[in-house]
């Protein structure tokens, strides 16, 4: 199988002592595609470097939400723009709005660095990849507000149900499942895996958290996506092959990768 993570963070530090191993074992796990994730300017950068010197990754720039309070304004749009020149930055991300942590910047606040990196994505023609945690309503509410300059993307680590699923689906969204689909109380998470149109399925592993059963609780990395592949499959009766093959597909389309 070639698999597409869609969405990590292997340039973390907590890869630093076996990053050379670990993309054998990606190759070996068939793992030929991923994309990686900056959270603010320094980490977009990071990443930016990072995909253009190895072969079968991208990268996505932006402020994440809990990192927002960095951002300022003009001046980090600017160097946004300008690192999005770099072929390997495919994406705007990971933005959105994240509640669920007390000490992040005021939620008023995430709302604006989120639409303005909206907005510049809306400019640069690059789509988006969103990180909603406790956060939909807001999100939906802001996503409709700019439904005029929206450029479609990635609902990142999709953790909502069928309903709140819908709602990005038909603003033109892909769903991206990590590990916490194969939890075995996520009922209502493997509902919308199992009636997501598969034309807007993704995968990713967003290591190093969150990892997948049967390895959860371990440091998570992208030869994990493989177990979620395989659940996936299982809750749409398919076999992992076919899962693996459309997801690869959707990802190399969201990105703007040739096959």
């Amino acid at each position: 199988m070639n698999l597409f993570d869609s969405h990590c963070h292997i340039d973390d530090p907590r890869f630093d002592a076996d990053r050379k191993d670990l993309h054998e074992r990606m190759l070996a796990a068939g793992v030929t595609r991923y994309a990686l994730i900056g959270t603010e300017l320094n980490s977009s950068r990071k990443a930016a470097d990072y995909a253009a010197a190895h072969p079968g990754a991208v990268a996505a720039i932006g402020f994440y939400p809990g990192d927002s309070g960095a951002y300022k304004g003009e001046e980090d749009l600017q160097a946004l723009a300008a690192l999005s020149q770099e072929p390997a930055v495919r994406a705007i991300g990971e933005i959105g709005l994240d509640y669920h942590w007390e000490d992040n910047p005021p939620r008023e606040w995430q709302q604006k660095v989120c639409a303005d990196q909206i907005e510049l994505a809306w400019e640069l023609g690059l789509p988006c990849a969103f990180h909603v945690r406790e956060a939909h309503p807001d999100m939906i509410e802001l996503l409709r507000a700019h439904k005029e300059h929206l450029t479609g993307g990635i609902m990142h680590c999709f953790s909502g149900s069928w309903e709140t699923a819908q709602e990005y689906l038909c603003m033109g969204y892909h769903i991206s499942f990590a590990g916490p689909v194969t939890f075995r109380n996520a009922r209502k998470l493997q509902e919308v895996a199992a009636k997501c149109p598969r034309d807007r399925i993704l995968i990713e592993t967003d290591s190093p958290y969150m990892a997948p059963e049967p390895v959860r609780g371990t440091r998570n990395e992208p030869t994990n996506v493989r177990y979620i592949c395989t659940r996936i499959a299982e809750l749409r009766s398919e076999t992992a092959e076919e899962t693996a093959a459309y997801t690869f597909e959707n990802a190399c389309r969201v990105y703007g990768l040739a096959l």
